[in-house]
């Protein structure tokens, strides 16, 4: 399981070196793809198999507009990356632009997948999700979530 939090910086060469507890997890090759929120996303390979066999299951999946748009966004934009041997991976630029990443970025494990934030942006999501927390956990209480 992948969790934790990581503050860390990208470097010149857009290459941001993950968590040595996360590498172990990770593997030698990752797939980073749009998140959501402001994010990116970054899974196994073995995760990936499965989340892109769910978006594209189903009769409707190439029929219905808004699974062809989230399919375009989340896998039309996805990149498989090598995580060297020193633990580094390359961003590519358009997901870097895209999630509005500066240098001083913020690794969050989520489970099945890390999550790479630009660090201010991270701090003021984090800061709003805190005071509201009490009543998230209500309201997935009421789901049957919790």
């Amino acid at each position: 399981m992948i969790i934790g939090t990581h503050f860390h910086t990208i470097d010149d060469k857009n290459r941001l070196s993950l968590p040595a507890r996360f590498r172990k997890e990770m593997g030698r090759a990752v797939v980073i793809t749009p998140g959501l929120d402001d994010c990116l996303f970054v899974f196994t390979a073995k995760e990936w198999e499965k989340i892109s066999g769910r978006l594209s299951e189903g009769e409707s999946s190439m029929l219905k507009a808004d699974n062809r748009s989230f399919n375009r966004y989340l896998l039309g934009m996805a990149v498989e990356v090598e995580v060297d041997a020193a633990g580094r991976m390359l961003i590519p630029e358009h997901l870097r632009s895209r999630a509005k990443l500066q240098s001083k970025v913020v690794l969050i494990g989520v489970r099945d997948r890390v999550e790479i934030w630009d660090e201010s942006s991270w701090k003021a999501y984090a800061a709003g999700v805190e005071s509201k927390a009490d009543a998230l956990a209500e309201k997935l209480g009421e789901a049957g979530m919790l």
